[in-house]
């Protein structure tokens, strides 16, 4: 195997483990170990964890390596404010043409389901910044959602409702159940880094790596 396919395969196999919420915020992320996991040399760790550094999912502290960043209820409503703040903007970018792709079908649980279906909102914008950034949003809220399927209920309906109005109703409708949807996450914000926080909430398994 040459090094490229070596370098894709370990980041996209660290970066999935991360989305996954299967590491705990402040968790010191070691090269070696993540190495012998996936049959590789450290090399290619390190540069994924540098790539990974880039995408503001993983960070560096002087003298202490890789760590996952520290998730506070500050930060956490940021996010979900600016992630909101893109949802509108894509959406009051979109085209008169009708979406390519429907929302009809969206994974089965809530945190995928979410991706998918902003994602979608991302695609339709006439700019593609909108979709780049979504996109990047999607990544650093990715195990912030499956805490949010712990600490919340009826997660499932919102997305069933908004996917409904991405396919159905105005635009206006959508933005107005986006909204809704963020401010229940603001409000829950401590609910949810303590979900988080929860090791047992996790599948600590290195069998996807």
């Amino acid at each position: 195997m040459n090094s490229g396919v070596t370098s894709e395969r370990v980041y996209d196999a660290l970066k999935r483990r991360l989305l996954s919420g299967a590491h705990l915020p402040g968790e010191r992320l070691e090269p070696a170990r993540f190495a012998e996991e996936l049959a590789s040399s450290v090399t290619p760790v390190r540069d994924a964890l540098n790539r990974l550094v880039g995408e503001r999912l993983v960070e560096t502290r002087a003298s202490d390596g890789f760590h996952l960043p520290v998730v506070t209820e500050a930060h956490l409503r940021d996010l979900y404010g600016w992630n909101a703040a893109l949802i509108a903007l894509a959406v009051h970018g979109w085209t008169d043409i009708g979406p390519a792709r429907r929302a009809d079908a969206l994974a089965a649980d809530a945190p995928r389901a979410a991706a998918m279906l902003f994602a979608l909102v991302g695609l339709r914008s006439s700019n593609p910044e909108h979709g780049a950034q979504i996109a990047a949003c999607n990544d650093r809220l990715a195990a912030i959602r499956v805490a949010e399927s712990h600490a919340l209920r009826n997660a499932e309906a919102e997305l069933r409702a908004m996917a409904m109005a991405f396919d159905h109703e105005p635009q206006a409708a959508l933005l107005k159940l986006t909204r809704a949807y963020h401010r229940r996450r603001i409000a829950a914000a401590p609910d949810i880094v303590r979900a988080r926080y929860a090791a047992s909430v996790y599948n600590r398994s290195t069998d996807d790596l």
